[in-house]
């Protein structure tokens, strides 16, 4: 098919929820993607942060077909094996105790929000628990997911939203403001990612830390996009310096394959018992697998130390760059300000000129897969220079 049956057939059979730039993406490997055209991008997206290895990795589609002819699918009232092993290693990675297995970053949130409300019930005694998160959050598009996160502009026409949400600025004294007798839980992203790429001030964090065991209320993290060694660390959290109580995981879990979690510590393990959750996708054997695949790789120390070495190359190439104004972030997550025109008129037309890029806010957000090569970075740095030469 041609780009334009494509995008015929699409638009005529799918909701019109996306703004779709114009590629349609056939085929790839590693940080280069081929369209229907044969045409060839450099890809700083990874499908959102998902692609963790890139485009068809060996070694990770291997695992998955195996899995795939095996046994592809049972459900959550049987032992699996594979779940059994990704499960004890995902939680060794994380410094975590126990995990719930969804299949998205909202349904991560959803669990760590159910966990956190019977905490307060249970543990607090509180009727109607409250849990506080940022200004300029975002947690996800499920109705109480929404209501987590703190942007207006996401609540628009689906109100009433769930209640028991309070937003805070990302400072104590907001934080301590907006927490009352009904708080069970303080809920954040360490760096916003939809918020503009904004990364958490360290002390903020800790002085969190602190003040969230002095109330006795649960310290909760989304990592659903600065997870699995996004910004150097395997989570975020362990750049920080502090642990939290829960933390959501999605995106680049599995490395392609759709899969959520909720992680927790070993004091809170048994608060979700027999059906008080439940997923029927949740630890699929084949989602499984391809966390396995990801983890062989991206949970090795020399891997990370990579991934933080080609964070520290782009953010110096950005920084030099003409026609950008500031670059923030952590690792292989980075948001680079432009300095004349709207960014995402700058990331469609990087499209055309061959370049994947994404957009925050006023930001062009930048998210490759952590296994992109030099030579791919400095082809798509290049192509993004000319483009931002353009508008200048």
């Amino acid at each position: 098919m041609t780009f334009e049956q494509v995008k015929q057939k699409l638009d005529g059979s799918v909701m019109p929820t996306y703004a779709r730039f114009g590629a349609a993406l056939v085929s790839g490997r590693n940080a280069t993607a081929k369209g229907v055209d044969g045409k060839e991008y450099i890809d700083f997206t990874s499908g959102i942060g998902v692609n963790c290895l890139g485009y068809a990795d060996e070694k990770w589609a291997a695992a998955v077909a195996r899995q795939a002819a095996a046994i592809q699918h049972i459900s959550n009232l049987y032992y699996s094996p594979v779940q059994a092993e990704f499960a004890e290693k995902l939680c060794r990675a994380a410094g975590m105790s126990k995990v719930f297995f969804g299949n998205s970053g909202a349904e991560a949130n959803e669990c760590c929000i159910k966990l956190a409300r019977r905490y307060g019930e249970d543990a607090l005694g509180i009727r109607g628990p409250e849990i506080v998160t940022l200004n300029n959050s975002f947690h996800g598009r499920t109705v109480t997911t929404l209501a987590a996160t703190g942007q207006e502009g996401f609540h628009e026409h689906f109100l009433p939203l769930t209640d028991g949400f309070r937003y805070a600025d990302a400072d104590m004294g907001s934080v301590k403001s907006r927490v009352t007798e009904k708080t069970c839980a303080v809920l954040l992203e360490l760096i916003q990612g939809e918020g503009g790429v904004v990364p958490m001030d360290r002390a903020f964090v800790r002085e969190l830390r602190e003040f969230c065991d002095e109330k006795k209320i649960l310290m909760m993290v989304d990592e659903v996009q600065t997870g699995v060694g996004r910004t150097g660390a395997f989570y975020c959290y362990q750049n920080y310096g502090i642990l939290p109580d829960a933390v959501s995981s999605a995106k680049a879990l599995a490395g392609g394959i759709p899969m959520g979690a909720c992680l927790c510590r070993e004091e809170f393990g048994s608060l979700l018992g027999k059906g008080a959750h439940g997923s029927t996708f949740g630890g699929n054997p084949l989602a499984c697998a391809g966390g396995l695949a990801v983890l062989e790789r991206v949970g090795r120390p020399e891997f990370l130390k990579e991934v933080r070495a080609k964070g520290a190359y782009f953010s110096e190439k950005l920084k030099a760059m003409p026609g950008v104004s500031g670059v923030r972030g952590m690792g292989l997550m980075l948001g680079a300000k432009p300095e004349k025109g709207p960014a995402g008129e700058i990331a469609a037309k990087c499209v055309e000129n061959g370049l994947l890029i994404l957009t925050a806010k006023d930001v062009l957000r930048l998210l490759p897969p952590l296994t992109i090569t030099k030579q791919e970075t400095d082809r798509g740095l290049a192509i993004l220079e000319k483009t931002l030469r353009a508008f200048a």
